[in-house]
């Protein structure tokens, strides 16, 4: 199995085959319009930019799981990500990522995936004192934790990376490039 497996949402609600992505790098992101990681729009968009042409799509998937930080509809939180962040990458319908509602492409991506821990410094400290209070045993499961969590998929849709929202933009971008 593979993420070319999976059919996901877009905006409109018609149904994307993962496959149409088949041979591209793809970096799978849950998203939220008013958390604190919302600034990485900015760089994941300038990820984008710079290689979209090298064959990179970033897939943003927004989630309203953490906190309710992605209240809005479909239509407005596009907006907001164009009309802010200048985002040119595809956005599809928001999901859940945990729980019995569960998109299935974030269930098989936190199934086959291990969490890390959180960057170490104070975003760190906060964010895993809140996720604590969620999840007992957020430390020994591949749940997704929070907003803003990535997973780097190679051209033949295996996965190769997870990211937590607080590693550092600049170890995301080279492991894409190397996946590139």
């Amino acid at each position: 199995m593979s993420v070319y497996d999976f059919k996901v949402k877009a905006q409109d609600g018609s149904e994307v085959s993962l496959a149409d992505y088949r041979g591209k790098v793809l970096l799978i992101v849950n998203t939220a319009t008013g958390c604190g990681f919302t600034p990485q729009y900015d760089e994941l968009q300038d990820l984008y930019e710079e290689h979209q042409k090298d064959g990179l799509e970033i897939l943003d998937f927004p989630c309203n799981q953490f906190a309710e930080q992605a209240p809005g509809s479909d239509e407005e939180i596009h907006s907001f990500c164009t009309g802010r962040f200048g985002i040119t990458f595809p956005q599809f319908s928001k999901i859940d990522v945990l729980g019995e509602n569960a998109d299935p492409l974030f269930r098989y991506l936190s199934e086959n995936t291990k969490f890390e821990g959180f960057h170490a410094g104070p975003m760190g400290l906060i964010l895993g004192s809140a996720v604590k209070k969620m999840d007992k045993d957020y430390k020994n499961n591949g749940n997704v934790k929070w907003n803003f969590t990535k997973f780097l998929i190679n051209r033949e849709g295996e996965i190769v990376a997870r990211f937590e929202p607080t590693e550092n933009m600049k170890k995301v971008k080279a492991k894409v490039e190397e996946a590139l």
